[in-house]
């Protein structure tokens, strides 16, 4: 079987986690994957459309079609997935307002779609009245690729930590009220930011590392408790979290907004605690901070919950739907 993969950039995080860590695994189970970037010209994105007859399925990552777009593709390819694990209906500038620009070719694509294929309940909830033959399923990663903590901290010191890119660092400067104040209350707290942009705190230290591939599991691992705030509003309800499964492969527990998949990746009160306002969050760092056997407990029931979301695993339902989808 040959599959069409076509996504606005193969080099995106998105992209990696969601599809190109399974392209080995489809290919080792007879689904020969090709994967396109959308062009830019109208003319490449037609003969790229057309090429699709020579292939038994095209799978669309997260992409929205215009209407000429949507004619070509849905003329040329035999069967269509569409595939989205963000709420790319609504507008991430303003999340709590209906934006026809995102809707409406997002209602396009899910209507000429033969499959969809998304990340949580939620989102599936979004295209289920558009299209009968909905899926869900989470995103995975490798739990190979993460180093289990297995010291407490001997200095004393302990290390909030946030991983995310410039695009979310807003969700935690959200929280700036609560570092602070956690930042007046324990002199030995220091947070710990990973990412490509970052931001300081006037009662508490800020750590301050580039995102690395090499270094990001060293980097977590040696932290302590692992944050994941998010608003809560129709755009962040469609995210997937993955920054928690990272926590919890690393054996930190987690303190996280009950908004989007945290609530299905975080068993409160287990791996980590979900937190509604700004004084429950204070009240569970705090808490965590205090409780070093609560912080080795709940990091060993986060690496268990974690397994259950390995790329073997979710690989292989993947796998599934594909093939069977094909056949």
């Amino acid at each position: 079987m040959k599959l069409l993969i076509i996504t606005n950039n193969p080099n995106r995080a998105s992209f990696r986690q969601r599809i190109g860590i399974y392209i080995e695994t489809l290919a080792v189970n007879g689904i020969e994957c090709k994967t396109a970037a959308l062009p830019s010209s109208c003319l490449a994105r037609y003969k790229l459309y057309k090429s699709a007859v020579a292939f038994d399925g095209v799978f669309l990552h997260k992409k929205c079609l215009n209407p000429i777009d949507a004619y070509n593709l849905r003329k040329y390819c035999r069967k269509l997935i569409f595939n989205y694990d963000d709420a790319i209906m609504y507008s991430d500038k303003r999340p709590d307002r209906l934006s026809l620009s995102h809707l409406i070719p997002f209602r396009r694509t899910a209507r000429i779609a033969d499959m969809i294929i998304t990340g949580s309940t939620y989102l599936a909830a979004q295209s289920q009245k558009l299209n009968s033959n909905v899926k869900v399923l989470p995103i995975g990663l490798n739990t190979d690729d993460y180093i289990v903590k297995k010291d407490q901290s001997k200095n004393g010191k302990i290390r909030l930590v946030w991983i995310g890119s410039k695009s979310t660092l807003d969700y935690l400067r959200q929280i700036k009220p609560v570092l602070e104040e956690i930042g007046k209350r324990f002199d030995n707290v220091i947070l710990r930011i990973i990412g490509d942009t970052f931001f300081d705190l006037e009662n508490m230290p800020v750590e301050k590392y580039l995102w690395s591939k090499d270094f990001r599991a060293h980097n977590l691992t040696t932290s302590d408790i692992g944050l994941g705030p998010l608003p809560g509003n129709p755009f962040t309800e469609g995210k997937c979290s993955f920054k928690i499964l990272e926590y919890s492969c690393s054996g930190l527990p987690v303190v996280a907004s009950p908004v989007g998949t945290n609530s299905v990746f975080v068993k409160n009160g287990v791996t980590g605690f979900l937190v509604k306002n700004q004084q429950q969050w204070i009240n569970r760092i705090g808490q965590l901070i205090k409780n070093s056997q609560l912080r080795v407990n709940m990091g060993q029931a986060g690496v268990a919950r974690a397994k259950r979301f390995d790329v073997q695993i979710i690989g292989r339902q993947f796998v599934e739907l594909i093939s069977d989808f094909l056949k």
